[in-house]
């Protein structure tokens, strides 16, 4: 699970997001650079999807809290800037992406599993839905979770 738990790097090469199994350049689907997640190969301010600081992920380039998309706490992934039980979209622990507050297996939405994210318990490569090419924060993979599944 080290893709979800690496300290954040500043690194000079932006982390890549690739469709199902790809690494090519034709399928980037987003990438993270200094806490921004971009569209495509972009680094153009004008193709920030949402923006990372702290724990809360905003959108586009916004820092205004009526922005945020996403608060994270302990592994909880909030709607909005809510901490409240009742806004938790999805719970992330041990390399799994649970429903609400549910860590029951039965409750899966998606495996972390080397760089792949799969389609619930699967860890087939056809159920592969993104590819990433380096290492991510926690907030930095729901900040992609969300420019992948809800930006577009």
């Amino acid at each position: 699970m080290a893709i979800l738990l690496s300290s954040p790097v500043f690194a000079v090469e932006p982390v890549k997001i690739y469709k199902g199994t790809s690494v090519y350049s034709s399928d980037v689907i987003c990438n993270v650079s200094n806490g921004k997640v971009y569209r495509k190969n972009s680094v153009y301010s004008s193709d920030v999807v949402c923006n990372i600081r702290e724990n809360k992920i905003y959108k586009a380039t916004s820092v205004y809290s009526s922005d945020v998309i996403f608060t994270i706490r302990d592994g909880k992934v909030y709607s909005g800037n809510s901490v409240y039980t009742s806004d938790i979209v999805m719970t992330i622990r041990d390399g799994k992406i649970y429903k609400g507050t549910s860590v029951y297996s039965s409750d899966i939405i998606a495996t972390v599993r080397d760089g792949k994210v799969y389609k619930g318990t699967s860890v087939y490569s056809s159920d592969i839905m993104f590819t990433i090419k380096g290492y991510l924060t926690i907030e930095e993979f729901v900040a992609v979770w969300y420019a992948v599944f809800y930006a577009w």
